[in-house]
């Protein structure tokens, strides 16, 4: 069950950090990526959600699962003034 304890300590991270500005990326395949800054809005037992907003009158909520983190399939980095702190769910 090393997966389900690697799984806990991500979740333990990533809501040690809420409210706080991220820095998203995640694979889409085939080369394709997404990026995006936005703040850690809210944590679930299985998924976290992050807000972006795109424009003063376009606010998106995208969520992911743990196991995108542990697989490295999302990149959650915590911002400080606007500059990389500490990637979430590293080991």
């Amino acid at each position: 069950m090393a997966s389900a304890d690697a799984i806990k300590k991500i979740r333990r991270d990533v809501q040690s950090h809420l409210g706080k500005m991220v820095k998203l990326r995640a694979n889409r395949g085939r080369k394709k990526t997404f990026e995006k800054e936005g703040v850690l809005e809210q944590v679930y037992p299985n998924i976290f959600v992050v807000k972006v907003t795109e424009s003063p009158d376009y606010v998106r909520r995208i969520s992911y699962s743990y196991s995108d983190i542990l697989t490295d399939t999302v990149e959650l980095t915590v911002l400080q003034n606007d500059k990389p702190q500490s990637k979430c769910g590293s080991a």
